[in-house]
């Protein structure tokens, strides 16, 4: 009877530290597993974007603990000021919300004659706006296709070489049969100059930027009257809304019950996965998108120590962990975490 209750105490005790937040403290525990390396006193200058804030808060804390001696200064103010810090002198390491664009890989060669060093460091969002949401392809609930593969996609967009011949005009050419093949397909996607919309033209167009303009809308970012922003996802999937016979490619935050999400392949015979968290983690699925940081290392030579220190501990277990508490991006699978890993040696 004893033994039962007390059992019971330290369940009740587990469950409460659970509730409260000690979960974090315990698996702080652990943090014998980061190894830290000497360093000497010095300031660590790290350039991004504003939705990084809070994990960077929680890496710079949990640096500290081991290295005091190094001050982590962010300075968030967005993806594309965080390589010009770089490159300029003003910025160790440079975060990037987005996948690197010509002017980044450019605008660092120029001056030092040689390319950076890029190092994964976070998946981003299921559905979370500004913490590089997945890109999900939306379509009417009453459409009878739900898997599509991006050769698909780029048939709908009618780019490439092989022009009209090559086009999916119909949801026939996407195979539909009975009242839906015959019924044209109109494609709403992000304004294709924004860094969403150079994402998505990397995957399905291979950059191309030869749209069917009469068959494609894209959306640009628009400010409302009382300060919030009418996103492009948002206003692409209205679009879907009033269009049973259309394709969005927006995010799951725009998810309605009129809409329903497609399961994607890379290619042809590969398998279709819709975006879900795990899918996002495991880099199956191919609209994900992820987070970079962008350093200085040059030829022959080591990297920076406390950047090379700092970016150990956002891969390791304990830097990773620190994700898990700020909503939105997500941790790194075992193995890409291990290969980043292997970048810094």
């Amino acid at each position: 009877m004893m033994r039962a209750a007390c059992i019971l105490m330290l369940r009740c005790l587990l469950s409460c530290a659970l509730a409260f937040g000690a979960w974090p403290a315990i698996a702080a525990q652990e943090a014998a597993a980061f190894a830290p390396q000497p360093l000497p006193a010095g300031t660590l200058r790290i350039w991004g974007h504003p939705s990084f804030s809070g994990v960077v808060q929680r890496w710079a804390e949990g640096f500290r603990r081991f290295h005091p001696e190094i001050a982590v200064v962010p300075q968030l103010m967005g993806s594309d000021t965080a390589v010009p810090g770089l490159y300029g002198g003003r910025a160790d390491i440079a975060l990037l919300g987005r996948e690197p664009n010509i002017t980044d890989e450019n605008g660092f060669l120029r001056p030092k004659q040689y390319k950076y060093t890029l190092v994964e460091l976070m998946n981003g969002s299921l559905d979370v706006n500004a913490m590089s949401p997945a890109l999900a392809v939306l379509v009417h609930r009453d459409n009878p296709i739900r898997r599509m593969t991006l050769q698909q996609l780029e048939r709908v967009a009618a780019c490439g070489d092989a022009g009209a011949a090559h086009a999916a005009l119909t949801w026939g050419d996407l195979g539909a049969t009975g009242e839906w093949a015959g019924k044209p397909v109109r494609l709403y996607l992000p304004n294709i100059e924004s860094g969403t919309g150079l994402f998505l033209l990397s995957r399905i167009t291979h950059n191309s930027r030869r749209l069917d303009w009469d068959r494609v809308e894209d959306f640009t970012d628009r400010r409302h009257a009382d300060g919030s922003t009418y996103r492009a996802t948002e206003q692409a999937a209205d679009a879907l809304r009033a269009d049973r016979y259309g394709i969005a490619i927006s995010n799951l935050h725009a998810l309605t019950p009129e809409l329903a999400p497609v399961a994607l392949a890379a290619e042809a015979g590969a398998p279709f996965v819709l975006p879900t968290r795990a899918n996002i983690i495991d880099h199956s699925y191919p609209l994900a998108r992820r987070t970079y940081a962008v350093i200085d290392r040059p030829p022959g030579k080591p990297i920076d120590p406390k950047v090379r220190e700092f970016l150990r501990y956002a891969l390791s277990r304990e830097g990773q962990a620190d994700i898990a508490h700020e909503p939105g991006y997500l941790p790194l699978s075992a193995a890409v975490r291990d290969a980043q890993t292997q970048i810094l040696h």
